[in-house]
C-alpha cells in the first residue's frame, strides 16, 4: 500500500499586503553575491554623483538592478512549482526500509534555476535527505528517491517537502515549503506461527463454524443495528420503530471462533525501554499471535489492561478474519502506536472479559504480583482455554542479556513453574519461590504459562504453547478415566 500526496502548486498571494509581504521575504533571501552587487551599485552610484561621470553611474544602476531584478523573477516563479510524495510501502515492520519517492514539475513557462530540495523527516527516521536539480525545463518533471527505516513502533509525518530556489545569476534564494505531508506508519514486527491446537478447542480452529438461526415468522426475527452496506430490504420497521434506530433482521448469523489478545501495557511491569525491552517483544507477540489468528478464521479482540482500544461498547478492538482485507491492517496500525500505561491493576481488562464466556484467550503479561496474578486466574475462568506469556523481568534486566533460561528438556521457553509439564527450575535461577507460587496459581486456573527470557523466538514458544496444551488435555482426560 502506497500513499500519495498529489501535486500541490501554491497560488500567489492575493492582495496588495500580501503581494509586499511577499515581496519583503523575497528580498530577504538574497544571497552574498547579490548583496555585494547591490552594494556595489549604490558605491558606483555615489562615486558617479561625487566625481561627476555619468557613465559610472549606469554601470551603478546595472550593478544594483541585476540583484532586483532577479529577486523579482522568482518571486513569480517560486509559485509555479509542484511537487508530490509517494511512500512505498505506507506500512512497514519494524526494522525494515521504505522507499520515498519525490517528483518535482515545473508547471510555468519559465525554466528554473538551480533548486535544492529537501523532506522534512523525524529524526527517529534518519538525516534530512537534501537533493540539488540544476534546472528544470518548463514543464518539465524531475523524481527523486530515498529511503527511510525506523527500528522503533510509530506513525512518523514525512514533509512537507521544502524547495530552495535559485536563479541563474545566484542573486538570490528562498524556501518555498509545500503544504501537503504523508504518514509513515512502523508497525510490530511479526513471527509466522504455526498451527496448532490448544486445550479447550474442541473443534480446533474456526474454518467454517456457523450457525443459522431457525425463524418462526416475523415476530420472531431477532433484529440488529444497521450496518454500512447492509441491504435495504431487511430492515424491520418495528423494530427501528421500538428502539428508536434503524434495525435489520438477522436472518443468518455466522458463528466465529472467537480469540482474545490480552496486552499488559503497565509501565511498572516491564523493565527497561526501546527496541530490544521485553515491552517491545510483548508488543510484537500480540501482533503476531493476533495475525496469525485472524489467518485462521478467528475473531479477534484486542485489549489492554485498561480494555480501552477501538471503539466498540466493551472498549475492545475486533477485527474478523476472513471477511475484511483491512482486519490485519487495523491491528497493526492499532499496535503501532500503544504505549505504556500509568495504571497498576489488569481489572478494566477483567471487567471486559467478564461480560460473558470466552473462547480462547492469550495474554502478554508483564511482571504480577499477588493481587494481579489472582485476578489473572479469575480470567481464566471466563474463557474456554488461556495461554499466558509472562516476561522474566530478572532475566531481561541482567547484564549481558543471557538469554539461556530453565526450562524442561526441550522446549525453548520452558513453562514457567512447577507442574507436569514444568520442570522444577535450577537452584540459583529462573523464577524465585514467590514467582513459582504465583505461576503456579495461574497453572492452577487452567492458564498454560510460558516464561519469555529474552532472544526467544515467538514462533518457539508457540510451539511449545501447543504442547503443554496437549499434555494438560490428555493428563485431564486420564483424571476423568
Amino acid at each position: 500500500m502506497a500513499g500519495q500526496s498529489p501535486p500541490a502548486p501554491a497560488a500567489p498571494p492575493a492582495g496588495p499586503d500580501a503581494q509586499a509581504g511577499g515581496l519583503r521575504t523575497a528580498l530577504s533571501g538574497t544571497t552574498t553575491r547579490g548583496r555585494s552587487f547591490l552594494a556595489a551599485g549604490l558605491a558606483a552610484g555615489a562615486c558617479s554623483y561625487i566625481l561627476g561621470q555619468p557613465d559610472l553611474l549606469r554601470v551603478g544602476m546595472l550593478l544594483a538592478a541585476l540583484p532586483l531584478v532577479c529577486t523579482a523573477v522568482l518571486h513569480r516563479t517560486r509559485y509555479r512549482v509542484g511537487g508530490s510524495r509517494r511512500l512505498s510501502p505506507a506500512r512497514v515492520p519494524a526494522g525494515s526500509e521504505a522507499r520515498v519517492h519525490l517528483r518535482l514539475e515545473n508547471v510555468s513557462r519559465l525554466p528554473t534555476g538551480l533548486l535544492m530540495l529537501q523532506d522534512r523527516l523525524p529524526y527517529v527516521l534518519g538525516p534530512r535527505p537534501r537533493f540539488v536539480l540544476d534546472r528544470v525545463e518548463p514543464g518539465g518533471k524531475r523524481e527523486v528517491t530515498y529511503r527511510v527505516r525506523s527500528d522503533l513502533r510509530g506513525r512518523y509525518p514525512l514533509g512537507p517537502l521544502q524547495l530552495r530556489l535559485s536563479d541563474p545569476f545566484g542573486m538570490c534564494e528562498m524556501t518555498r515549503s509545500f503544504s501537503a505531508y504523508d504518514t509513515l506508519t512502523v508497525v510490530p514486527r511479526t513471527e509466522a506461527l504455526a498451527p496448532v491446537r490448544l486445550a479447550g478447542e474442541a473443534t480446533g480452529y474456526g474454518d467454517g463454524r456457523h450457525r443459522t438461526l431457525a425463524l418462526a415468522g416475523e415476530d420472531d426475527v431477532i433484529p440488529r443495528g444497521y450496518r454500512h452496506g447492509d441491504d435495504l430490504r431487511r430492515v424491520h420497521w418495528r423494530s427501528t420503530a421500538k428502539y428508536g434506530e434503524l434495525m435489520v433482521r438477522r436472518e443468518e448469523q455466522p458463528q466465529r471462533a472467537g480469540c482474545t489478545v490480552l496486552l499488559d501495557t503497565r509501565r511498572d511491569a516491564y523493565t527497561g525501554s526501546g527496541p530490544d525491552s521485553p515491552f517491545e517483544w510483548a508488543v510484537s507477540g500480540a501482533a503476531s499471535v493476533a495475525l496469525h489468528m485472524l489467518e485462521r478464521g478467528y475473531t479477534v479482540r484486542l485489549l489492554t489492561d485498561g480494555g480501552e482500544l477501538g471503539t466498540g461498547g466493551d472498549g475492545a478492538l475486533n477485527a474478523r478474519g476472513g471477511e475484511s482485507a483491512d482486519a490485519a491492517g487495523i491491528l497493526l496500525d492499532t499496535l503501532a502506536v500503544i504505549d505504556h500505561s500509568e495504571r497498576d491493576t489488569v481489572s478494566a481488562a477483567y471487567d471486559v472479559l467478564r461480560g460473558g464466556h470466552e473462547g480462547l484467550l492469550v495474554a502478554f503479561f508483564g511482571d504480577l504480583d499477588r493481587e494481579q496474578a489472582a485476578l489473572a486466574a479469575r480470567m481464566r475462568q471466563r474463557t474456554a482455554a488461556g495461554v499466558a506469556f509472562v516476561t522474566d523481568n530478572a532475566a531481561w534486566a541482567r547484564p549481558g542479556r543471557d538469554s539461556t533460561a530453565w526450562a524442561r528438556p526441550g522446549a525453548p521457553g520452558g513453562a514457567y513453574g512447577a507442574g507436569p509439564a514444568g520442570g522444577t527450575p535450577p537452584a540459583g535461577g529462573g523464577a524465585g519461590a514467590e514467582d513459582s507460587d504465583l505461576v503456579r496459581q495461574l497453572r492452577e486456573a487452567g492458564w498454560t504459562v510460558l516464561s519469555v527470557p529474552p532472544g526467544t523466538a515467538m514462533g518457539d514458544l508457540w510451539r511449545e504453547a501447543g504442547n503443554q496444551s496437549g499434555q494438560l488435555a490428555a493428563a485431564a482426560r486420564g483424571g476423568e478415566g
